[in-house]
């Protein structure tokens, strides 16, 4: 029974590495010493390494973007290393990678403790993201393979479409994580309802991480607020709210949950319901 720890992770003004590298160890060294397994930072946590460019740069959406790279080497290697140190999973803060075609796209990186490293690109882009910041989208669906079963990422906005994790469930996920950034009440509640309703139909766990406070001085994240919860099938076994665990609103912290994933296959067996198995039927109504 793996135990998660999902982020309500606090944007900081770092202006050095090591000041990043050393807030990022404490994290996920009080996950891991809480006995976390799986440890889930928010999208666009890495937005906070701007700070250590000029203002120039981090006054700049499109700045930021292309200075962030020269960091990328060492920031896949922090999460690898800790991921490896602590004997977890980590999805870290997710990261506007630039690809060949000068493309920027949203990577949630996913490090095992073995130090395998896989990411999933964020699928579906939201207005600001196309309009303001130019981030594009990416095609693949992937699912993960973890020592506890089979994971999958749907970053943000993803969730609230459901032809993701149903693709990801169809192919073995039993657990979702959704990295989330929102800068409005209303937008963490498209999110979580997004993710509460991929619990529901999926029967499955979904877990969201939120990217909390204010940064002024970002052009990209200066806004965020949110709360980190476990969402489950909302039948026998589970609870009646399909919520295990969820933070103190815009509050910094850690929420744990223990997942029981062979629950999953029970309820979709079992369940008072059958929304796994009944997705099908649904394509058969004119």
């Amino acid at each position: 029974m793996p135990k998660i720890a999902s982020a309500q992770y606090d944007i900081s003004f770092l202006e050095t590495w090591q000041n990043f590298a050393e807030k990022t160890q404490r994290w996920v060294k009080e996950a891991a010493d809480n006995q976390a397994d799986i440890l889930l930072f928010p999208e666009y946590a890495c937005m906070e390494l701007a700070s250590l460019f000029s203002k120039e740069v981090y006054s700049s959406l499109s700045g930021q973007l292309t200075a962030l790279q020269t960091l990328l080497p060492d920031y896949l290697e922090l999460f690898k290393t800790l991921a490896g140190e602590h004997r977890v999973y980590i999805q870290a803060g997710t990261f506007p990678v630039k690809h060949d075609n000068g493309e920027f796209r949203n990577h949630a990186y996913f490090f095992s403790p073995h130090g395998e490293i896989d990411y999933q690109e964020k699928l579906t882009m939201t207005r600001f993201e196309n309009e303001h910041w130019h981030i594009s989208r990416g095609l693949e669906i992937k699912v993960f393979d973890t020592e506890f079963g089979k994971v999958a990422i749907n970053i943000c906005y993803d969730s609230e479409f459901p032809h993701y994790a149903r693709q990801q469930t169809e192919r073995g996920a039993v657990l979702i994580l959704v990295p989330s950034c929102t800068d409005t009440e209303a937008g963490y509640y498209r999110v979580r309802i997004g993710c509460q309703a991929r619990a529901l139909e999926n029967q499955c766990y979904v877990v969201q991480a939120s990217l909390v406070g204010n940064a002024d001085w970002s052009e990209a994240v200066d806004i965020n607020c949110g709360a980190a919860a476990i969402y489950t099938p909302v039948d026998k076994g589970f609870p009646a709210t399909g919520i295990l665990a969820i933070g103190n609103y815009n509050q910094p912290q850690w929420v744990y949950a223990d997942l029981e994933l062979t629950a999953i296959d029970r309820v979709r067996q079992e369940g008072q319901v059958f929304n796994f198995q009944d997705w099908p039927k649904q394509f058969a109504c004119r």
